[in-house]
């Protein structure tokens, strides 16, 4: 499992013109599952973002209550080795996908994290506004 995770003043995901999701001040977090992806690693990769210190003060959103928005990106898997269009192998079928993405929200739910997500299957529109700005890539 690959995660972007961003710090955001503020963050929404819109789907056919109603948002679906907001936050103001804490975590984006683009998920891309790939095919050999597991539930241990839906659980590890949850714990990673929720204890990620990037907040200030060198606080993590476990730390300090910041929340969560969870979307779905399977072009995290984009392949560019050969040519100029990406390959899409390594991303898991939306079938596979999208119950690993639901187990990484339980998880960071279950860890006390207010956890707002995208829609799978759905033509989505994210805004954010990146503070610092702050971009890490985390791989489990």
């Amino acid at each position: 499992m690959r995660a972007v995770v961003q710090t955001v003043s503020e963050a929404s995901v819109t789907v056919d013109g109603e948002v679906v999701g907001a936050i103001s001040d804490g975590l984006l977090v683009l998920v891309g599952v790939a095919r050999t992806d597991t539930d241990a690693q839906a659980a590890l990769l949850a714990r990673k973002v929720h204890d990620l210190r990037i907040l200030d003060g060198e606080r993590s959103a476990a730390d300090v209550g910041a929340p969560l928005l969870v979307v779905s990106q399977f072009t995290l898997y984009g392949n560019t080795d050969k040519g100029r269009r990406p390959s899409w192998n390594a991303a898991a079928p939306a079938e596979q996908a999208e119950p690993l993405v639901d187990a990484v929200v339980a998880a960071l739910r279950e860890r006390g994290a207010k956890v707002e997500t995208g829609r799978f299957r759905t033509h989505m529109l994210v805004a954010s506004v990146n503070v610092g700005p702050q971009t890490i890539l985390l791989e489990v």
